[in-house]
């Protein structure tokens, strides 16, 4: 046989890859508990973010998020392809293909692949979601998040974002859409509110509105917080459970205390769609440091719907994590709960 010409990984990689396998074992792992999966699925976003994209250790991160949806956990899945769609790496777009595809998978995780896809913002994926948008017979959910995905991947290759004024947000995530331009005239809460509730509009106008109403809200001291939170809270009442959850998505990062009645209203609303639900009991998670909150979490801790009562423990965990020292939401540089 003849001697490997390649080099041997140097020790900094060797290193990194050993916390990428250890960290992969721990998210693939259903008898480790869910808080150290999803801590476990952080840094790995984490380590795909900051490494190089065409890197061994960026490629490996990827590789170790996707090997995670073979869970059963409706959940944790869908959290994977956030998380994929948040690496900005071209590497993520065949998983995340391959979820969209698969009619067979819950539909909450394939809107979750699609809106990522979209947020990698590649053109070569425009073909896969307008044949899921089309498709006849599709959920909803999947159909507007196709859309939504559609019209960010052209916004983003398209000649207009150049000339557009962006507020700067205190936000680093990659969102279903940009804000509303500074030079339109809708730049105050409540023109932007009636955008938001104008079903008229194409989603992606009205998602403008909601993450130009976001960025007003934060932060939370400015004189414009509190109604820019009132007027996204009226978004609980659209007839669009897609449109639902990402307000909650937005409280959530927000995590401004103005919002914990509706968000409070939607988890505790039976009748609401899971996927809104659990995006609010999140929601929560990260106000945990208010008074009554972690109360209200544990309340639904028994809830019928398991993607509600994962997504309240992992929430509760978030709540511990706000009221602690620690600096990030993650197992790096320490990993815990490996097989």
């Amino acid at each position: 046989m003849a001697a490997s010409t390649s080099a041997p990984a140097a020790p900094q990689q060797s290193s990194t890859l050993t916390t990428i396998s250890s960290l992969r074992n721990t998210l693939c792992n259903e008898a480790t508990p869910l808080t150290d999966r999803f801590r476990a699925l952080f840094s790995l976003k984490h380590l795909a973010r900051t490494n190089p994209a065409a890197s061994t250790e960026a490629r490996a991160a990827i590789d170790a998020i996707a090997a995670g949806f073979a869970s059963p956990s409706a959940l944790l899945k869908h959290e994977l392809a956030y998380c994929l769609g948040q690496t900005g790496n071209e590497y993520a777009l065949a998983p995340l293909t391959a979820v969209l595809e698969d009619v067979r998978e819950d539909a909450m995780c394939r809107h979750e692949a699609a809106e990522a896809l979209g947020a990698l913002g590649k053109t070569q994926s425009l073909d896969v979601l307008r044949r899921f948008r089309d498709r006849p017979g599709e959920e909803v959910v999947v159909t507007e998040t196709c859309e939504i995905a559609i019209d960010r991947i052209e916004w983003e290759n398209g000649e207009g974002r150049k000339v557009e004024k962006l507020r700067e947000s205190n936000f680093n995530s990659v969102d279903p859409a940009p804000p509303m331009p500074q030079d339109k005239e809708e730049q105050n809460v409540e023109e932007l509110g009636r955008t938001l509730m104008d079903t008229t509009l194409p989603l992606f106008r009205r998602y403008r509105a909601m993450f130009a109403l976001r960025d007003l809200a934060s932060p939370p001291d400015l004189p414009t917080a509190v109604p820019a939170v009132h007027a996204l809270a009226k978004g609980f009442t659209d007839s669009s459970a897609l449109f639902r959850h990402e307000i909650a998505f937005v409280f959530g990062q927000l995590a401004h205390p103005a919002s914990i009645p509706a968000l409070t209203a939607a988890l505790s609303n039976p009748d609401e769609a899971s996927m809104v639900r659990h995006e609010a009991a999140e929601a929560l998670g990260s106000l945990g440091g208010e008074q009554g909150v972690e109360d209200t979490l544990k309340r639904f801790l028994n809830d019928k719907e398991a993607v509600v009562r994962e997504s309240v423990i992992v929430a509760l965990d978030m709540a511990e994590y706000e009221k602690s020292n620690e600096t990030e939401y993650a197992l790096i540089p320490e990993v815990t709960g490996t097989a």
